[in-house]
């Protein structure tokens, strides 16, 4: 699958205290960290107004932390006091500002992006206080706890001991696909051509295999565009991105994340997020606070956690799981090796879980990014798709 590599050309996580339902609480040991693996697609990661999370902290004795919990599936219709907007008039503003940024050349998108957060954060908020979208910021408290293996079985993840392991299959299929044919190839041409130029034919023919495993072995991101393009023949495979991406989409505008665009394009698959101010966060020396820190581990998990529910095995993980370190590197306070570990085991839970509640919204959305439809219409198949009971 395309390397996720989340590039947070997008992200900020805004806090701010919204009404949410009586909250069930209980402590547990605050937990976190993993390791990385997978493909090339680019991810910018906003989170935005709903975004927001109280998780209040308590230090003990020993030194070790927990967390006040609250329900994973906690939704709430709270929205900001502004003024209503109808849906057919909010989805034109949309497709407006969001059309402008695409028309842009790819040096301008980031800064446009994060000028229009305020205006299509507004606009949704204003076609919540509507009634027209029930989706959107409707995770207003995220909070973690330890999650067990089998606890991610029973949310209907096909494979758990698959999450955070490499996954080669891709690259399997590609070297065998080449060697079976070069070879048949060089067959045919010894037996077809005369003399010489038949036994001439088949070293040269039989030698493209071997090229491939030497620049396999020395520059394996320079066959990452053919790898893929083989895997796309598989119907399959090509539901799997789409699955993947919905996923990042899906997840994102629940926790109130505005998304601007995304690809399935070969080699450059990925979920564009609005805003920028996460990235100095991320890639510069300014910790994260567990607040800032949930959201974004749930977002970045979202893909995987899409293809667990569906797939035996995980292909789209590596870059995502990459990313995800960075994030957990910086957060603060620091995170042990194992507590790192629970909170990619919660965040891949936490995301399964809204994309199981919200399956019909997914699966609406995941058909509408692979006929390539736009943003605004993406939104709309979104909210169009019955409620969750």
């Amino acid at each position: 699958m395309n390397s996720l590599s989340i590039a947070t050309t997008a992200n900020a996580v805004r806090l701010a205290g919204k009404t949410a339902p009586p909250r069930q609480r209980s402590r547990v040991p605050v937990p976190g960290r993993f390791v990385g693996t997978s493909s090339s697609l680019r991810r910018s990661l906003t989170l935005g107004a709903g975004a927001r999370r109280r998780a209040s902290l308590v230090v003990n004795a020993e030194g070790s932390s927990s967390v006040d919990v609250v329900s994973p599936d906690v939704e709430s219709d709270a929205v900001p006091d502004v003024a209503p907007i109808g849906a057919a008039e909010g989805y034109v503003k949309l497709a407006k500002c969001l059309d402008a940024i695409k028309d842009l050349p790819p040096s301008e998108r980031a800064e446009a992006a994060e000028n229009a957060t305020g205006t299509v954060r507004s606009v949704l908020n204003g076609m919540k206080a509507a009634g027209e979208t029930s989706r959107w910021d409707c995770y207003p408290e995220l909070t973690r706890r330890n999650i067990f293996p089998n606890e991610l079985n029973q949310m209907g993840v096909k494979n758990s001991s698959q999450i955070g392991q490499p996954n080669n299959t891709n690259d399997f299929n590609f070297i065998v696909g080449v060697t079976m044919s070069t070879s048949f190839l060089a067959l045919i041409v010894g037996a077809t051509l005369p003399g010489d130029w038949g036994a001439f034919g088949s070293y040269l023919i039989g030698g493209i295999s071997l090229a491939v495993l030497a620049v396999g072995s020395t520059a394996p991101g320079l066959l990452q565009v053919a790898i893929d393009r083989f895997a796309r023949i598989s119907p399959e495979y090509r539901n799997r991105i789409a699955r993947h991406e919905a996923a990042h989409f899906l997840v994102g505008y629940m926790l109130g994340v505005p998304v601007a665009g995304y690809s399935l394009g070969l080699g450059a698959a990925h979920t564009d997020f609005l805003e920028a101010k996460l990235e100095r966060k991320v890639y510069g020396k300014i910790a994260i606070s567990e607040k800032t820190m949930l959201p974004l581990a749930c977002v970045s998990m979202a893909g995987v956690a899409a293809e667990a529910l569906a797939f035996e095995d995980v292909r789209g993980q590596e870059a995502d799981l990459r990313d995800l370190q960075r994030i957990l590197n910086k957060a603060e306070p620091k995170l042990s090796d194992q507590s790192q570990q629970q909170v990619t085991r919660w965040a891949v839970w936490q995301a399964a879980s809204m994309l199981k509640r919200h399956e019909a919204s997914f699966d609406a959305l995941t058909r509408a990014m692979e006929e390539g439809a736009s943003v605004a219409d993406c939104l709309k198949v979104i909210e169009a798709a019955p409620k969750p009971q």
